[in-house]
Protein backbone atom coordinates (compact mmCIF):
# COMPACT_ATOMS: atom_id res chain seq x y z
CA UNK A 1 0.00 0.00 0.00
CA UNK A 2 1.49 3.44 -1.20
CA UNK A 3 1.93 5.60 1.95
CA UNK A 4 1.80 9.48 1.44
CA UNK A 5 3.37 11.71 4.34
CA UNK A 6 2.54 15.36 4.98
CA UNK A 7 5.92 15.97 3.64
CA UNK A 8 5.09 13.94 0.55
CA UNK A 9 2.28 15.33 -0.51
CA UNK A 10 3.70 19.28 -0.04
CA UNK A 11 7.18 18.39 -2.51
CA UNK A 12 4.32 16.34 -4.73
CA UNK A 13 3.89 17.76 -8.69
CA UNK A 14 1.25 20.40 -8.79
CA UNK A 15 -1.39 18.55 -10.69
CA UNK A 16 -0.52 15.13 -9.21
CA UNK A 17 -1.39 16.71 -5.50
CA UNK A 18 -4.42 17.99 -6.95
CA UNK A 19 -5.93 14.87 -8.33
CA UNK A 20 -4.72 12.96 -5.42
CA UNK A 21 -6.06 15.12 -2.44
CA UNK A 22 -9.28 15.75 -4.60
CA UNK A 23 -10.13 12.44 -4.63
CA UNK A 24 -9.52 11.36 -1.19
CA UNK A 25 -12.70 12.76 0.20
CA UNK A 26 -14.79 9.77 -2.06
CA UNK A 27 -17.83 10.66 -4.45
CA UNK A 28 -19.04 13.97 -4.59
CA UNK A 29 -22.41 15.37 -5.65
CA UNK A 30 -21.99 17.42 -9.58
CA UNK A 31 -24.04 20.02 -9.76
CA UNK A 32 -24.83 23.13 -12.06
CA UNK A 33 -25.24 26.54 -10.26
CA UNK A 34 -27.03 28.90 -12.04
CA UNK A 35 -26.84 32.35 -11.60
CA UNK A 36 -27.67 36.28 -13.43
CA UNK A 37 -25.89 39.21 -12.82
CA UNK A 38 -27.69 42.91 -11.89
CA UNK A 39 -26.66 43.64 -15.46
CA UNK A 40 -29.16 40.13 -16.77
CA UNK A 41 -25.82 38.20 -17.73
CA UNK A 42 -26.62 34.49 -16.90
CA UNK A 43 -23.72 32.36 -15.42
CA UNK A 44 -23.65 28.55 -15.26
CA UNK A 45 -21.05 26.51 -13.53
CA UNK A 46 -20.34 22.77 -12.70
CA UNK A 47 -19.60 22.36 -8.81
CA UNK A 48 -18.99 18.71 -6.85
CA UNK A 49 -19.29 20.58 -3.33
CA UNK A 50 -22.73 21.27 -2.93
CA UNK A 51 -23.95 19.58 0.86
CA UNK A 52 -26.93 18.98 2.67
CA UNK A 53 -27.22 21.07 5.89
CA UNK A 54 -30.18 20.79 7.42
CA UNK A 55 -33.98 19.26 6.56
CA UNK A 56 -35.94 21.89 9.18
CA UNK A 57 -35.14 24.47 7.93
CA UNK A 58 -34.08 22.79 4.38
CA UNK A 59 -30.49 24.27 3.92
CA UNK A 60 -27.25 23.59 1.17
CA UNK A 61 -24.30 24.31 0.98
CA UNK A 62 -20.95 24.57 -1.63
CA UNK A 63 -17.69 25.75 -1.17
CA UNK A 64 -16.65 28.24 -3.06
CA UNK A 65 -13.15 29.08 -4.53
CA UNK A 66 -11.08 31.85 -3.62
CA UNK A 67 -12.45 34.67 -5.40
CA UNK A 68 -9.00 35.66 -6.54
CA UNK A 69 -9.30 32.78 -8.73
CA UNK A 70 -12.44 33.57 -10.03
CA UNK A 71 -15.77 34.84 -8.98
CA UNK A 72 -18.60 35.09 -11.18
CA UNK A 73 -21.04 32.74 -9.92
CA UNK A 74 -20.33 34.42 -5.92
CA UNK A 75 -20.59 37.83 -7.20
CA UNK A 76 -24.08 37.06 -9.12
CA UNK A 77 -24.91 35.74 -5.77
CA UNK A 78 -24.34 38.63 -3.80
CA UNK A 79 -26.03 41.31 -5.87
CA UNK A 80 -28.69 39.28 -6.41
CA UNK A 81 -29.48 36.81 -3.48
CA UNK A 82 -30.47 33.55 -5.37
CA UNK A 83 -29.09 31.02 -7.25
CA UNK A 84 -30.56 27.70 -8.58
CA UNK A 85 -28.71 23.99 -7.93
CA UNK A 86 -29.74 22.05 -11.14
CA UNK A 87 -28.40 17.99 -10.92
CA UNK A 88 -25.76 17.15 -13.67
CA UNK A 89 -26.84 13.69 -15.70
CA UNK A 90 -24.79 11.74 -18.01
CA UNK A 91 -26.99 13.63 -21.00
CA UNK A 92 -25.13 16.41 -20.37
CA UNK A 93 -21.78 15.69 -18.53
CA UNK A 94 -19.61 16.68 -21.57
CA UNK A 95 -20.98 20.63 -21.59
CA UNK A 96 -21.47 20.66 -17.83
CA UNK A 97 -17.89 19.78 -17.43
CA UNK A 98 -16.90 22.90 -19.58
CA UNK A 99 -18.57 25.04 -17.67
CA UNK A 100 -15.44 25.22 -15.26
CA UNK A 101 -13.87 27.09 -17.73
CA UNK A 102 -13.02 30.60 -17.08
CA UNK A 103 -14.56 32.65 -19.80
CA UNK A 104 -15.22 36.77 -18.26
CA UNK A 105 -18.12 37.85 -16.81
CA UNK A 106 -20.10 39.13 -20.07
CA UNK A 107 -19.74 35.47 -21.38
CA UNK A 108 -22.35 33.32 -20.66
CA UNK A 109 -21.72 29.75 -20.44
CA UNK A 110 -25.15 28.87 -21.69
CA UNK A 111 -23.98 30.73 -25.05
CA UNK A 112 -21.06 28.25 -24.76
CA UNK A 113 -22.09 24.82 -24.29
CA UNK A 114 -25.73 23.31 -25.77
CA UNK A 115 -27.18 23.76 -22.08
CA UNK A 116 -30.11 25.65 -21.83
CA UNK A 117 -31.83 28.31 -19.79
CA UNK A 118 -34.98 28.54 -18.60
CA UNK A 119 -36.82 30.96 -15.76
CA UNK A 120 -39.74 29.10 -13.75
CA UNK A 121 -42.38 30.94 -12.09
CA UNK A 122 -40.92 34.46 -10.72
CA UNK A 123 -37.73 32.93 -9.50
CA UNK A 124 -34.61 35.92 -10.67
CA UNK A 125 -31.62 32.98 -11.18
CA UNK A 126 -32.19 30.44 -14.24
CA UNK A 127 -32.25 26.93 -14.05
CA UNK A 128 -30.83 24.08 -16.33
CA UNK A 129 -33.61 22.73 -18.97
CA UNK A 130 -31.92 19.65 -19.06
CA UNK A 131 -31.60 18.82 -15.30
CA UNK A 132 -34.08 16.28 -13.93
CA UNK A 133 -33.56 18.37 -10.63
CA UNK A 134 -33.82 21.95 -10.14
CA UNK A 135 -33.34 23.82 -6.78
CA UNK A 136 -33.97 27.67 -6.21
CA UNK A 137 -32.11 29.02 -3.72
CA UNK A 138 -31.70 31.88 -1.71
CA UNK A 139 -28.59 33.14 -0.74
CA UNK A 140 -28.61 33.11 3.61
CA UNK A 141 -25.42 33.51 5.05
CA UNK A 142 -21.29 32.73 4.02
CA UNK A 143 -17.88 31.31 5.92
CA UNK A 144 -14.36 31.82 5.14
CA UNK A 145 -12.10 29.55 5.30
CA UNK A 146 -9.38 31.29 6.20
CA UNK A 147 -6.78 28.26 5.79
CA UNK A 148 -7.18 28.47 1.87
CA UNK A 149 -9.19 31.51 1.00
CA UNK A 150 -11.97 29.37 0.28
CA UNK A 151 -15.89 30.70 0.96
CA UNK A 152 -18.85 28.27 2.33
CA UNK A 153 -22.06 29.12 0.92
CA UNK A 154 -25.15 28.64 2.67
CA UNK A 155 -28.13 28.70 1.19
CA UNK A 156 -31.93 27.96 1.63
CA UNK A 157 -34.40 25.97 -0.65
CA UNK A 158 -37.00 28.54 -1.99
CA UNK A 159 -38.58 25.79 -4.26
CA UNK A 160 -37.96 22.22 -5.81
CA UNK A 161 -38.62 20.80 -9.35
CA UNK A 162 -38.20 17.24 -9.98
CA UNK A 163 -39.45 14.58 -12.64
CA UNK A 164 -42.31 12.79 -11.24
CA UNK A 165 -40.50 8.88 -11.36
CA UNK A 166 -37.83 10.26 -9.53
CA UNK A 167 -39.88 10.74 -6.32
CA UNK A 168 -40.95 7.59 -3.97
CA UNK A 169 -43.78 7.39 -2.09
CA UNK A 170 -42.14 7.74 1.85
CA UNK A 171 -39.85 11.24 -0.23
CA UNK A 172 -36.88 9.22 -1.13
CA UNK A 173 -35.25 10.45 -4.57
CA UNK A 174 -33.83 7.91 -6.57
CA UNK A 175 -30.78 9.68 -8.46
CA UNK A 176 -29.98 7.07 -10.16
CA UNK A 177 -33.21 7.01 -12.11
CA UNK A 178 -32.43 10.13 -13.91
CA UNK A 179 -28.51 8.96 -14.24
CA UNK A 180 -27.07 11.91 -12.16
CA UNK A 181 -23.82 11.30 -11.67
CA UNK A 182 -21.35 11.87 -9.14
CA UNK A 183 -17.60 12.77 -9.65
CA UNK A 184 -14.29 11.40 -9.09
CA UNK A 185 -11.26 13.61 -8.19
CA UNK A 186 -11.57 16.51 -9.90
CA UNK A 187 -12.56 15.90 -13.49
CA UNK A 188 -13.89 12.24 -13.37
CA UNK A 189 -17.18 11.21 -13.31
CA UNK A 190 -19.01 7.99 -12.67
CA UNK A 191 -22.67 6.68 -12.64
CA UNK A 192 -23.85 5.50 -9.56
CA UNK A 193 -26.72 2.54 -9.37
CA UNK A 194 -28.45 2.63 -6.41
CA UNK A 195 -28.74 -1.02 -5.30
CA UNK A 196 -30.41 -1.43 -1.62
CA UNK A 197 -31.74 1.36 1.17
CA UNK A 198 -32.11 0.64 4.55
CA UNK A 199 -34.55 1.03 7.70
CA UNK A 200 -33.99 3.63 9.99
CA UNK A 201 -31.55 2.22 12.70
CA UNK A 202 -32.24 2.03 16.43
CA UNK A 203 -29.64 0.62 19.16
CA UNK A 204 -30.16 -2.85 19.83
CA UNK A 205 -31.46 -4.59 22.68
CA UNK A 206 -29.01 -7.57 24.70
CA UNK A 207 -31.43 -9.93 22.75
CA UNK A 208 -30.73 -8.77 19.23
CA UNK A 209 -26.91 -8.51 20.42
CA UNK A 210 -27.04 -11.92 20.98
CA UNK A 211 -28.14 -13.10 17.22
Amino acid sequence: MRCFTQSDLSSLDRLFRINLINGLSGYKSANLIGTISEEGNENVAVFSSVIHLGSDPPILGFIHRPIEAGGNTYENIRQTGFYTINHLSMDIVADGHHTSAKYERDVSEFEMTRLKSEYLGDFVAPFVIQAPIKIAMKYVEEHSITLNGTILMVGEIVSVFLEDHLLDADGFVDLSKANVVAVNGPDGYALPKLEKRYPFEHPKTDKEQDQ
